[in-house]
């Protein structure tokens, strides 16, 4: 999660204050989601290997796109007039970002990064069916061969339940980070 926020950060913040940036990644950004997981995670333990590494990339290159798209689509749809105001005030660049754009887009990141970490678990396991001799990805593949359907069930049950922590962990995180956003949806909802 660590590596593609890393990422996704700056990249959309680069995609939002270069259109021309963003004309050039778009297709790019969206010819990787075009690309089937499986093609990839062979790739990734051909080059990074066994071990854990190619487990972690694939997760974070499932993460990567659904973050960065949504922040970005946050920073776009701030309000031009408060764009204005903060240019007539006088703000630079990185107060600007920090008190406008980046409060603005943060319910959409908290959205994406909500489905990205709830498919995450699905990169890693992934990673770990094609190169692997460990793991929950690893154990299912084992229970398939041996026809162990309670196994591979009792596998499926427990990567569901971690995709849940994920998500309430994120979650957690949302309401404390945008406790403004809560407020408004609880006004929304009292009317």
């Amino acid at each position: 999660i660590v590596f593609s926020l890393a990422a996704a950060l700056p990249l959309s913040i680069a995609m939002f204050f270069s259109p021309l940036l963003e004309r050039a990644l778009s297709p790019l950004l969206i010819a990787s989601q075009a690309i089937p997981v499986f093609a990839v995670a062979p790739l990734l333990v051909v080059w990074f290997g066994y071990g854990t590494g190619s487990k972690v990339i694939m997760a974070a290159l499932i993460i990567f796109f659904p973050v960065t798209v949504t922040l970005l689509q946050g920073f776009k749809s701030c309000d031009p007039g408060y764009q204005r105001l903060f240019f007539v005030m006088g703000a630079d660049f990185r107060k600007t970002l920090r008190f406008l754009y980046w409060p603005w887009a943060l319910p959409y990141f908290f959205a994406g990064l909500r489905v990205a970490v709830s498919v995450a678990a699905i990169g890693a396991v992934i990673g770990e069916w094609v190169g692997s001799l460990e793991g929950l990805g690893y154990l299912m593949m084992q229970a398939n061969a041996r026809l162990r359907v309670d196994m591979v069930f009792a596998c499926v049950v427990l990567l569901s339940c971690i995709g849940l922590l994920l998500w309430g962990g994120v979650s957690r995180l949302e309401a404390r980070y945008v406790r403004w956003n809560q407020d408004t949806k609880e006004i929304q909802t009292n009317k």
